[in-house]
């Protein structure tokens, strides 16, 4: 039964021609495959995605509107449906908020999008179309239960772009991956292609409905924290637009990005997708696309900075190019990366795989191409390289994308990017690259309809699997240089295509999971067994099967027994010759000389030490091996042989014996051995007896006493044997006579009186000699061996010479005959003999026609056509006729070739003989010209078996016709007359041939004109449109299908290969394949054999069907039992009922129930008949058996139970312990929280001066951070001499504060020039037109920006109303550039001149303020925060303390310090002695830091001493001095360390005395090159203790110590609260005049450009002020203050900026439990923060409006009350060294400038190039 459905109703003649078409390809034979379906699941829905758990070996499948969760084997454990639902394309998520939607909603179906897995979290991400790509979280466990409710119950803050996450169409993609964060953090990126409007997957005319734009990035990373659901699936990094990849709306008709995949490769992500776009462009430009984005994974975050990488920042794409030459497959279908071995290093190298096709679909070509991730990085590498150095058509920015800055990729000075930036980008190179230039790969593969592909790495060999459009699964390996070494095809079921996802079993990688539409697969990747032989197995070609040894058999290593032992399996690589063989010593034994074999087992073998080892002769036949050597490749051993009557008779002289050896009753390796018989070897040819028995390949010996072959040496004589004169022989020709031999001398002799006869014409006797008595008085024929055989020819005249030429023909073979009398006879017979023979006669020629071109093979019968060939000439006419003597038969018939003739003609055939003379026939041979008048038809598929017709004249001539086809193939003549020529056509020769000639020739000459050729045309091949073709085994109409086959007269090529199909590219080559099936399963309901029946009673029976692919109808079902039929009602396609209501009586007690489908019949069980005694007996039983099982499991429960209770109680107590410990733990932080503040506040001694720098140094620091640093380290001299004057002041080290002077050798006109370039700054045109042609320039580099910025502000300085004009201008044009991108990000880094400029303008008017206002609370926090830390023990090596505001910083360990008093005098200071407060943990480096500070406290820092260069001495009671150092002889050892000494270590008591020295600088020789390590307290005393406090320290969690943060922070908090106070007020007697003038030239500038959002404008503000000015004081106190900021301060200010930046934000902060401590630490504060930060906004708002006058003449104010603090003309030479360096660049924006060219600028400038060119002069170059 052959069965098919299509989509409509065909014809019933269409109908019966699919059906021959599929019983014609059935499959005449299943050829092997390395490949097998070992499982497989048939959903009724079209399947979308997939994904394996690699623990519980779970398979999670999606389909449409369903999901499922399938075990390993691929049965189901849950099901769940998805849709479909009431939806809408044109209404938000319903899990929206207040978002009604007035659309009609209709029933939609919900096409999965994305399923993924996150195993941490023990959740599945699964998100479907419908709900704008809504997503959904499910428990791994029970995929039909909702892990997390999002959103939550009652949430509000919910916004669109948390939920539209897939694509919402069924047919945009998505794709997606699960990766880690830093911390720990779970993040989901997503790639969805854009559906919005200009889409065709937006509903037409809905545009200004759009909900996806502004909400659906094309590429987001989102949070997956599940245990923050605030945050989950938001795009995680503030702001959000660092961390989404969006295509302009302007622009997103030339960017369509259909994604393929996602990928983690190291620390990358990469996006594999197609720019649809393109498509159709330029069929040779690539538009597959690979794009990779560095994920943050490795490199945790600091504590306090911002993230690491954003996603536009690290974003580059570049074009993937499979092909060359035209031969582009430009569309990427599947990608897989592997590591796979290469043939030019011992490790594998990475590569990426992939199929691609072309962009027409209807060729269906595509390609497997391969690149190398190296070469992905490499090209990265350098495309960022070329992007920072040169401008490059090879790399370009992205301008498609709304994030990211920088407009193009410009030259930036010798700016060198480090690895980290090459890779991932730096935060000036924010915006996202595309390179140009593609990666180009050679195509590995090619084959119509590829779309998936994976690759494993297989014992050093590449395995790729290839899925296919029309539903195969090939299986390929390659060599190491990527050449194929063998491939397998699997036909899949159904045919159906091949998702482009494939995935290996995790726990199994011989077995690969695929999908295709509707089935999910477990293929088995090898099937080894169907290999017999170890050459078989290992020359297959099939990486994954090798040859296990010691099981004779072909396998995968994992299922070899000791495949895991050396040499026990041999893979593939190791090739055939490491197959088992054996040598065999010796090859050939003689069977009167049986010893043992000795036998060398070469190959792969293992070590057969304990393993049983035989010989095995046949079969049950062994004998126990010896073995010699068991180890190494080759192996040794000896076989006895068996006794010499076990074998079988040897014929006829020697036996092939077969042996085996076998390890562990398994035959590992056979072999053979010859066993040989000498005797029977001289008996073979009894007359060349000798001769036989010494050149045979056996040792044998020749016996001449007794005339016999031997196999030993010592029963042989050594003489040759001999023949004396004069024995008597006897001639033997073979016959009964015997001649007698007459002896001629002594070599020679006669045979005499011979008589041979023969009625043949030649007959050959063999002559041989024998002895004429026997041999030693044996009668036996003794022949004489004759090494040359000796033959007579006798022949005989009268046979086989009917005429006179075959009589003297018989010359040339030595035959003297004569013709004489009419016949044939011996010359010697003859009286008369005449040699002249009668003149030839011809009776027929052949072919009688042939073309005029000649080459026709002409066939000539008749009488004495001479004797030789050599005598004989043909002619046709006076055209030669060549003759061909391999053809030629004496006198009776020559066959020669016809020449040429110049015109049609007709003639006489003439043979002319050498002395006899010449011949002519009675029949003509006619020379004809062949014509081709038309051809039907001109044109057929391309599969060939077209059957042509040709019509012309004279076709059927000459000895050969061919019709070939384009001269390479042959079109087969199937019938053939004068006028026509029947053929079929051949297969089309190439892949694009469409138009070929044919052409018909003659006599294999080629195509002689163009009246026999004829053009013909290849059309694609037909496709028939047919479902499914499938019948099952028992089919029964298939003869009767191919009698209507035969009547059709259809001719129809069976395929050899088992898709032949395939190809050439086509889904069909012609036909289509009628597949046999599985027949179809049934069985009643519990699958039972005998069914016991009372009868009597109504009978029912619940049968159900197997599954099955054939598509039965109810009505061909018939079921019977016995000979009752039974009514069948369907309950659904696998289960239906048979009711019998009749009584069933039979005289059989057992009747057969029998299912019949069509012809198949099937009995699936039988009815009994009878009592139901039986079936009581059995219920009793059961029932006893389930009552004793509960009682038992009761037990065991009960058991249990009280088990876990006592471990219950366990578990509490250790929980109450613990709890205790961290109740004490925050018990005393609480403690030291309420008493802390008190104490500082006593402490802090008001009194003393702040230590305020002077405005020229807070100056130049703040312009010049880098190189203020730079010159206090190298230009500082020495800041204290040790005599009596004391510590002496900080000198003059910046050079623009020093006096600048021209050198001696400069021309006086420098100055001149200096002062006219001072000139020209002043000119409001000049300076902002230098300005920005300088800004530019691509070298001109961000600090070469700022440093220019920081020499104008010095140079203008004294006219700071000048300086605001030219700062507003330069800013009106920032405000311009910034307001067409994105405005919010103005002013947001220092990246420009003017920002600089503002900057410096911010730090010269708030100095006033700063002073006066915030300087005191400000050093009232730095003293407290380094008394704070102070007053806990501190890490003297890592600096870590028990008191900060820095998680990182802080010392987690509870190490028990005591504070103590010690008098201290410090000589040569003119002091008292003080009493300074240490702790007894303290290292004597921390003890004279302190001393220092209590002595120098009311001095600036720069003057204090340094801890290295003062000394310490302790006097004890008895006036003994003792030197206190870190490191001397008493110090202690630990673990090979020596531990720094300490206050304890010393046990200086409370109150003791010491002094303080300054060191003499020549006795300054402490070493310092000692590493010491941690410091605790230690001594033998305190051991115990210290042991008994570790131990306690294991059971505490360090975390507990993060409530000392707490603690540090309420002690500094009013100092804090007092600090932002400060700055965020405004005194009624010093207002910031400056923050309002500023505040208000920036709401100007907003209203001109219509910025209403107050966000943006309260952005801008907050960019100006507190993070360009406050933040940079905040972190940097010694740009205000002459103090010591160390590392650990450092770190708390870093705490308390980022509070202050967070106040400053409009944004939210979303903080979890897993957020930073660094945040959480003022979390509670921040919003008070923000309230002040708004108020004090609002306050500067308030104030009243400020003039240009007066804000001018505050100005002019602040100009002259700092006059002549700096050398102007230093800072106007350095201007002058960047306008000589851009001096044409510079020229030419001056005259490109109206006003400036009017104002002739450019020829002052040039004046001032003049003056001052070629000049040299002393100043400090690094200003």
């Amino acid at each position: 039964i052959a069965r098919h459905r299509s989509e409509g109703k065909m014809p019933p003649s269409i109908e019966i021609a699919v059906l021959l078409l599929g019983v014609l390809t059935l499959e005449m034979r299943r050829s092997a495959s390395a490949l097998h379906v070992q499982q497989a699941f048939a959903s009724p829905n079209h399947t979308n995605n997939f994904v394996v758990d690699p623990v519980s070996k779970k398979v999670y499948l999606a389909t449409v509107n369903t999901v499922y969760q399938l075990n390993a084997t691929l049965s189901v454990e849950v099901e769940k449906r998805t849709g479909p639902v009431e939806d809408n394309l044109l209404c938000h998520a319903p899990q929206l908020p207040q978002a009604p939607c007035e659309h009609p909603k209709s029933l939609t179906d919900n096409h999965n999008k994305l399923l993924k897995l996150d195993r941490d979290q023990g959740v599945v991400v699964v998100c479907g179309s419908v709900y704008q790509g809504f997503c959904e979280l499910r428990k791994m466990e029970n995929i039909s239960e909702i892990a997390v409710e999002f959103p939550p119950q009652g949430e509000k803050t919910v916004f669109p772009s948390m939920l539209n996450i897939a694509a919402n169409h069924p047919n945009a993609s998505t794709v997606g991956l699960i990766f880690k964060s830093h911390g720990g953090n779970t993040r989901l990126l997503v790639g969805a292609t854009y559906t919005g409007a200009g889409t065709p997957f937006f509903p037409k005319n809905h545009s200004k409905e759009d909900l996806r734009f502004e909400n659906t990035p094309e590429i987001a990373i989102r949070s997956l924290n599940v245990k923050d659901l605030s945050r989950l699936f938001t795009y995680d990094i503030n702001p959000s637009e660092d961390n989404v990849f969006k295509i302009k709306q302007e622009v997103k008709t030339k960017n369509k990005l259909n994604f393929v995949h996602a990928f983690i490769q190291k620390t990358y992500s990469y996006i594999a997708f197609n720019n649809d776009a393109k498509t159709g462009h330029k069929e040779s430009q690539p538009n597959s696309i690979l794009a990779r984005i560095c994920l943050d994974t490795e490199n945790p975050r600091k504590s306090s900075g911002p993230e690491i990488r954003k996603l536009t920042e690290s974003y580059i794409q570049m074009p993937l190019q499979c092909g060359f030459n035209g031969n582009i497959y430009n569309r990427l279908l599947s990608v897989y990366p592997a590591e796979i071995p290469t043939d030019y290093g011992p490790d594998p190298e990475p590569y990426l795989f992939g199929v691609f096709a072309k962009e027409r679909q209807t060729d269906r070509k595509s390609a497997l191409c391969a690149f190398k991730f190296g070469d992905i990085e490499e090209e990265i590498r350098q495309g960022r390289r070329n992007c920072s150095n040169s401008p490059s058509s090879d790399v370009q920015v992205l301008d498609s994308v709304i994030q990211g800055s920088g407009a193009a990729c410009i030259q930036k000075g010798n700016l060198v990017l480090q690895p980290e930036q090459l890779d991932c980008g730096a935060a000036h190179l924010q915006h996202p690259l595309a390179l140009r230039r593609p990666l180009r790969a050679i195509p590995l593969f090619e084959y119509p309809g590829l779309s998936s592909v994976s690759v494993d790495n297989i014992h050093n060999h590449t395995v790729v699997f290839l899925g296919t459009s029309n539903g195969r699964l090939r299986k390929l390996t390659l060599l190491a240089n990527m050449t194929l070494a063998n491939q397998w095809t699997l036909k899949l079921s159904a045919s159906e295509a091949v998702h482009h996802i494939m995935t290996f079993d995790p726990s199994d990688r011989n077995f690969l999971y695929l999908m295709t539409s509707h089935h999910m697969l477990r293929v088995g990747v090898a099937e080894c067994d169907r290999w017999k032989s170890c050459r078989d197995c290992l020359g297959a070609g099939d990486a994954h099967c090798g040859w296990c040894t010691l099981e004779n058999r072909c396998t995968i290593q994992k299922e070899c027994a000791q495949g895991t032992l050396a040499r026990s399996w041999i893979s593939m690589g190791e090739g055939p010759q490491q197959c088992p063989s054996m040598t065999l010593t010796p090859p050939e034994i003689s069977v009167f000389l049986l010893q043992d074999v000795g036998i060398l087992i070469n190959g792969s073998v293992p070590d057969l030490v304990g393993s049983r080892v035989e010989c095995e002769y046949g079969p049950g036949v062994s004998t126990a091996a010896t073995v010699h050597l068991d180890y190494g490749p080759a192996q040794i051993q000896t076989c006895p042989l068996l006794p010499r009557e076990n074998y079988q008779p040897i014929l006829p002289d020697h036996l092939t014996v077969s042996v085996a050896i076998k390890v562990n009753g398994t035959s590992v390796v056979s072999g053979s051995f010859i066993m040989y018989d000498c005797e029977r070897t001289g008996a073979i040819h009894p007359k060349m007896s000798c001769v036989s028995c010494l050149s045979t390949r056996w040792k044998c010996y020749w016996d001449q006493e007794n005339h016999l072959c031997v196999s030993s040496k010592d029963e042989s004589k050594h003489n040759l044997l001999e023949v004396s004169n004069g024995e008597e022989l006897e001639c033997d020709f073979g016959t009964e006579q015997r001649y007698e031999a007459t002896w001629l001398n002594s070599s020679a002799v006669k045979c005499s009186e011979v008589t041979l006869s023969t009625n043949q014409r030649s007959q050959v006797y063999h002559l041989n000699l024998r002895k004429r008595q026997g041999f030693n008085g044996r009668r036996r024929d003794i022949f004489v061996d004759s090494p040359q055989p000796m033959k007579v020819e006798v022949y005989n005249c009268g046979v086989g010479s009917s005429d006179c030429s075959q009589c003297w023909g018989r010359e040339d073979q030595g035959h003297l005959c004569g013709w004489c009398d009419n016949s044939c006879r011996p010359r010697d017979d003859c009286q008369l003999i005449r040699d002249q023979c009668p003149a030839p006669e011809i009776n027929k020629i052949s072919p009688s026609r042939g073309p005029v071109e000649g080459g026709t093979l002409l066939t000539v019968e008749g009488r004495n056509l001479g004797r030789r060939a050599g005598a004989v000439k043909v002619f046709i006419g006076d055209v030669p006729c060549i003759l061909l003597p391999e053809r030629y038969t004496v006198s009776v018939e020559l066959v020669c070739v016809t020449g040429r003739s110049t015109h049609a003609r007709t003639d006489i055939v003439q043979v002319d003989v050498d002395q006899s003379g010449v011949g002519t026939s009675k029949e003509s041979f006619s020379y004809l010209v062949p014509k081709l008048l038309s051809m039907d038809p001109k044109k057929g598929s391309r599969a060939g078996g077209t059957r042509v017709t040709i019509i012309g004249e004279h076709l059927d001539i000459g000895s050969q016709v061919r019709v070939r086809v384009n001269s390479t193939q042959e079109c087969i003549i199937t019938e053939k007359t004068d006028e026509t020529i029947e053929c079929t056509m051949p297969q089309a020769s190439e892949v694009h041939t469409d138009s070929v000639t044919v052409c018909v020739e003659f006599e294999n000459l080629p195509c002689q004109s163009a009246e026999l050729s004829a053009t013909y045309t290849y059309e694609k091949n037909p496709i028939i449109n047919a479902s499914t073709h499938r019948s099952y085994h028992n089919a029964s109409n298939i003869r009767g299908l191919c009698i209507i086959f035969s009547i059709l007269g259809c001719k129809y090529p069976f395929s050899s290969e088992d898709d032949a199909e395939e190809e050439d590219g086509e889904p069909h080559k012609g036909h289509f394949s009628l597949e046999y099936v599985e027949d179809p399963q049934f069985f009643t309901a519990n699958k039972e054999k005998l069914i016991k029946h009372h009868p009597g009673e109504p009978l029912t029976l619940i049968i159900n069907k197997g599954p099955s692919d054939l598509e039965l109808v109810p009505e061909e079902y018939s079921v019977m039992i016995g000979s009752y039929p039974c009514n069948i009602s369907f309950h659904n396609d696998q289960l239906f009922h048979c009711t019998i209501n009749g009584l069933l009586s039979s005289h059989e007690s057992e009747l057969p129930v029998t299912v019949q489908v069509g012809n198949f019949r099937h009995i699936i069980a039988k009815v009994q008949l009878g009592g139901s005694e039986l079936a009581i007996v059995v219920s009793i039983v059961v029932c006893c058996v389930l009552l004793l099982l509960c009682t038992v499991a009761l037990v065991v429960y009960c058991t249990k139970s009280r088990r876990a209770e006592r471990y219950w109680q366990k578990t509490l107590l250790q929980m109450e312990e613990m709890e205790s410990q961290i109740r004490e733990e925050i018990r005393k932080g609480f403690a030291e929280l309420q008493t802390d503040m008190t104490d500082l506040t006593k402490e802090l001694n008001r009194s003393q001066g702040i230590p305020f720098l002077e405005y020229k140094q807070f100056v130049t620091r703040t312009f010049f951070p880098k190189m203020c640093s730079d010159y206090e380290k190298s230009l500082v001299q020495p800041v204290y001499e040790n005599d009596a004057l004391g510590p002496r002041a900080l000198p003059e080290t910046h050079p623009l504060l020093q006096d600048w002077q021209a050198s001696n050798t400069t021309r006086p006109n420098i100055e001149e020039g200096i002062t006219l370039f001072s000139t020209l700054l002043n000119n409001k045109h000049f300076l902002i037109t230098f300005v920005h042609a300088l800004e530019q320039q691509k070298d001109f580099a961000v600090r070469d920006r700022c440093s220019l910025a920081s020499l104008l502000t010095i140079a203008l300085h004294g006219k700071l109303e000048y300086y605001t004009s030219i700062m507003k201008d330069l800013l009106v044009d920032l405000i311009d550039a910034s307001a067409s991108k994105n405005p919010k990000l103005m002013l947001r880094r220092t990246e420009s001149v003017v920002e600089k400029m503002l900057t410096n303008w911010m730090s010269i008017c708030m100095y006033s303020y700063l002073k006066e206002t915030v300087g005191e609370p400000f050093f009232l926090l730095l003293c407290a925060i380094k008394q704070q830390i102070n007053k806990g023990s501190i890490d003297a090596i890592t600096g870590k303390a028990r008191y900060t505001l820095n998680e990182e910083w802080l010392l987690r360990e509870n190490i028990e310090a005591k504070p103590q008093n010690i008098n201290v005098s410090f000589q040569g200071c003119g002091m008292d002695s003080l009493s300074v407060r240490v702790m007894n943990t303290d290292t004597i480096c921390q003890v004279k830091e302190k001393i220092i500070e209590a002595f120098y406290k009311n001095l600036p820092f720069s003057q204090w001493p340094r801890a290295e260069d003062v000394d310490l001495e302790w006097f004890d009671s008895g006036s003994n001095s003792k030197l206190l150092q870190d490191l001397d002889n008493s110090s202690v050892m630990e673990d090979g360390r020596k531990k720094l000494n300490t206050v304890f270590h010393y046990q200086i008591p409370e109150g003791a005395s010491l002094a303080m020295s300054m060191k003499d600088k020549k006795d300054n020789t402490l070493g310092r090159a000692f590493v010491a390590f941690q410091v605790l307290p230690h001594d033998e005393l305190m051991e115990t203790k210290k042991s008994h406090r570790q131990s306690n320290r294991k059971k505490v969690l360090p975390e507990i110590y993060l409530t000392r943060l707490l603690s540090t922070k309420g002690t500094l908090q009013k100092f804090l609260d007092d600090l932002f106070q400060a700055i965020l007020s405004i005194p009624p007697d010093r207002p910031p005049l400056a923050v309002k003038y500023f505040f208000d030239f920036l709401e100007e500038q907003a209203d001109k450009r219509g910025i209403t959002d107050p966000d943006t404008l309260h952005i801008w503000k907050t960019n100006s002020l507190p993070l360009r000015f406050w933040v940079n004081i905040l972190k940097n106190p010694q740009f205000v203050f002459d103090i010591d900021k160390t590392d650990h301060m450092d770190a708390c200010l870093s705490v308390i900026a980022q509070a202050f930046i967070d106040a400053c934000s409009i944004s939210d902060l979303q903080l979890g439990k897993d957020s930073p401590t660094n945040k959480l630490l003022y979390a509670k504060e921040i919003p008070e923060y923000k309230k002040r930060v708004q108020c004090y906004y609002q306050q500067i708002q308030e104030m009243a409006p400020l003039s240009e006058q007066e804000m001018n003449a505050h100005l002019a104010q602040e100009s002259r009350k700092y006059r002549n603090e700096f050398n102007t003309n230093l800072a106007l030479t350095e201007i002058y060294k960047y306008a000589k360096r851009y001096r044409n660049q510079v020229v030419n924006a001056l005259e490109s400038n109206p006003t400036a060219r009017r104002t002739q600028l450019h020829h002052k400038f040039e004046q001032v190039i003049a003056l001052v060119e070629d000049n040299i002069y002393e100043c400090c170059s690094e200003a």
